[in-house]
């Protein structure tokens, strides 16, 4: 799939034109434990938008903020600094699949009463000797998706990225040596802080706003928007993708709205009726066409930059923009 932009082709009856600023929304893609990358991108962004309209701006986090590169730990530190040094933003961090991952090795993931996780491995333990699933200090309550997160994947080469696998088939072993310990370890339940432990277990799945405004050639166009990490699934019910990704029902081994690939990728025909945003990152793809934007120019790859997209604008802004004085 090549990278598109493209204005959204709606008729003028569907936009209205005001004196009123639209409010501001950035939407930022996976940050994968690169901190200066993000910094530079903050500052890259206070830049660019006027000093009042960021001041008050919605900033959406797509997730992945964890793995492959090596400040993890910088990274959420950064985060949870947002609310306290950006008072008038509002701030939403979505969990993207290796959060999810993250979270469920350190014990934090909701888990529904009188379900034990370990009820849910059966549909991939196929996987498990190859994928090399995490079977240390208390492994046998563990998510899936945590033990996947934690182990150590017997295939070295990910064949499909061109890379060496980073520990585990998450490449999460950077995020293990953030915080002092070796992958693979279960001494990282012990040396991640309770207030990281907090950030990971707060984030939400999906995140909707009712008015969200873009600008088009015929004034402004007035949308909801639904965030969340990989999409929504094309063939199945909306409201019921919604309210289970409300809920973050951790029954199921693997969230396709967190993880999907093909299935997620379009916006579902349902949501076409009345204009919706559906904006994500975890692709590894910088996607904007119509309605559906797809922010995660990066990756993961250290040589790749990690972007956001401005709305109403629509404007793409990058770590590695060298911006005039």
């Amino acid at each position: 799939m090549t990278d598109l932009k493209s204005e959204p082709n709606f008729s003028s009856s569907t936009t209205t034109t005001t004196t009123t600023k639209p409010r501001v929304v950035c939407c930022i893609g996976d940050i994968h434990g690169y901190i200066k990358k993000l910094q530079n991108l903050w500052s890259n962004l206070e830049s660019l938008i006027d000093p009042q309209e960021f001041r008050t701006a919605l900033v959406i986090f797509l997730g992945d903020y964890c793995d492959r590169g090596p400040h993890t730990r910088q990274v959420i530190d950064f985060l949870l600094c947002m609310p306290s040094r950006y008072p008038d933003q509002t701030h939403v961090f979505l969990s993207g699949n290796h959060d999810l991952a993250f979270a469920a090795f350190v014990g934090v993931l909701p888990r529904p009463p009188t379900f034990e996780f370990s009820e849910a491995w059966e549909e991939y333990e196929g996987n498990e000797e190859r994928e090399g699933w995490f079977k240390g200090d208390g492994y046998e309550c563990m998510h899936l998706q945590g033990r996947r997160w934690g182990g150590t994947i017997k295939v070295r080469f990910n064949a499909a990225k061109g890379t060496e696998y980073k520990g585990s088939i998450y490449d999460a072993g950077p995020t293990f040596e953030s915080y002092g310990v070796p992958h693979g370890s279960a001494d990282l339940v012990k040396a991640v802080p309770d207030e990281h432990k907090k950030f990971l277990a707060d984030l939400v799945w999906v995140h909707e706003e009712d008015d969200v405004c873009l600008e088009t050639e015929n004034g402004i166009l007035h949308c909801k928007l639904i965030a969340v990490h990989a999409g929504l699934e094309r063939d199945k019910n909306i409201k019921e993708q919604l309210d289970f990704l409300r809920a973050r029902d951790t029954r199921v081994p693997k969230v396709e709205a967190l993880s999907g690939r093909k299935n997620v990728w379009n916006i579902p025909k349902e949501l076409t009726e009345n204009p919706t945003i559906v904006v994500s990152g975890h692709h590894g793809k910088l996607y904007v066409e119509g309605l559906r934007l797809i922010i995660d120019e990066g990756g993961g790859y250290e040589e790749k930059p990690v972007a956001a997209i401005v709305l109403p604008s629509m404007k793409i802004v990058r770590d590695t923009d060298i911006l005039a004085n």
